[in-house]
């Protein structure tokens, strides 16, 4: 029996999602997944925990700080003073969904075409402070090539990213584009280590949030000098894509960049935006070339994201794979589109069937499938002695079509 006290609300920073809301999402999921799939995208699905060690070794960047790790169980549990996590814990939960794939292509690279085109859509989770539009739960909808090093797959990505956020509503987005490897000479230019590269990129990723001066003090108060910290802010206010060549590094690696910017632009056909952002970072460490995020309105998050990880499932398979990958952020794409309430409505095909409860049911069903094969959603239920009570409820409830059952001849239009 449960204690009186017991709370009825979720888990802070995830939600419950009524039938409204949920039929919404399945409509844009379809929409999404259809797009991906005449992309030649296939879907695939992994479990939701993983093994600590491949979570614990995978360079997620911040995000391994918001791990949800799983105690041990029965006697692999033994619990004493100097315990650490791995002492405690032996698997966790997912924090992205590129991880999980590297690994599914590591264990069942025989059984799949070669280049793999995934398609993913689940939820992940990670233990953040929940805020507007961010949730410890949550869904995202990842397509990823594996296997092609060319920036074809970058081309590609891009286009039918960007295809699936215009079947859904979203119009005026922009595509910000960078290269890690072009990040890591600007940091090494400025006279910091290479070593130095993964920690000060995860500062600089904090850009848009903090601000320059948030950056400036986070850097020097981990150690670094005050003129490196100034110079490095200084190249990525300044770098664009007209002087990119004054940035040392290997021209192959620009050029390639240059190529994915103007493919993606010539295939947007002025629909959004394509740019190049020196600023652009992407918390995960384990990016090894292009990455990419789009942003949408006056809103201060990304709706999609991703980039180059070429060393991931050689790290976990010992043979090196080149692979590239693109992200939805679904929960930020619900958000936006009910708050601006530009999604585009489907034809609303729910029918009410009202019967009498002295009436067949079976005939009631046998008419109701009726209407079903011509694409109605149809549920039967009882008539009340108040009708017009009821069909405005209906109305309130999306309905947009009755049937009394031993009245009506045919469906006729719920007045809105």
């Amino acid at each position: 029996m449960y204690p009186l006290s017991i709370h009825t609300n979720p888990v802070r920073g995830t939600r419950d999602i009524l039938p409204r809301e949920m039929e919404l999402r399945d409509k844009l999921q379809e929409k999404i997944l259809q797009i991906y799939r005449s992309h030649g995208f296939e879907r695939i699905e992994t479990p939701i925990l993983e093994n600590l060690d491949l979570l614990m070794n995978s360079e997620g960047g911040e995000n391994l700080k918001m791990l949800f790790t799983i105690l041990k169980r029965g006697e692999k549990l033994d619990v004493h003073e100097e315990s650490t996590i791995k002492d405690l814990c032996d698997t966790g939960l997912r924090y992205d969904l590129t991880l999980p794939l590297s690994r599914f292509f590591a264990n069942n690279k025989n059984a799949l075409e070669f280049p793999f085109k995934a398609i993913q859509i689940d939820n992940v989770f990670r233990a953040e402070r929940p805020q507007k539009g961010r949730f410890r739960s949550f869904k995202q909808c990842d397509i990823d090539i594996i296997g092609e090093e060319t920036q074809v797959a970058e081309i590609e990505l891009i286009h039918t990213t960007a295809k699936a956020l215009g079947e859904i509503g979203f119009k005026d987005f922009v595509v910000r584009i960078n290269d890690r490897r072009i990040l890591s000479s600007m940091i090494t230019s400025a006279g910091f280590k290479p070593e130095d590269v993964s920690s000060i990129s995860i500062v600089l990723d904090k850009l848009d949030k903090i601000g320059q001066d948030g950056v400036a003090k986070e850097l020097i108060e981990k150690g670094y000098n005050d003129q490196g910290v100034k110079d490095i802010l200084h190249s990525f206010t300044t770098l664009s894509e007209d002087n990119l060549d004054k940035i040392e590094g290997d021209e192959g690696v620009k050029n390639s960049l240059l190529q994915v910017i103007r493919a993606a632009r010539e295939l947007s056909s002025g629909q959004y935006e394509i740019v190049f952002d020196p600023t652009l970072v992407r918390g995960m460490g384990y990016y090894t070339g292009q990455i990419f995020e789009i942003t949408y309105g006056p809103y201060g998050f990304s709706i999609a994201g991703g980039g180059r990880y070429d060393n991931m499932i050689g790290n976990i398979s010992k043979e090196s794979i080149p692979a590239v990958g693109f992200s939805i952020g679904f929960e930020r794409i619900i958000t936006i589109l009910l708050e601006e309430q530009c999604i585009a409505q489907e034809i609303n095909k729910k029918v009410a069937f009202l019967y009498h409860p002295e009436e067949n049911y079976i005939d009631i069903i046998k008419k109701a499938d009726e209407f079903r094969k011509n694409g109605y959603m149809v549920t039967t239920l009882i008539a009340k002695k108040k009708m017009n009570k009821q069909i405005n409820a209906l109305k309130d409830s999306d309905y947009s079509y009755l049937f009394v059952y031993g009245k009506d001849e045919g469906l006729r239009e719920i007045d809105n």
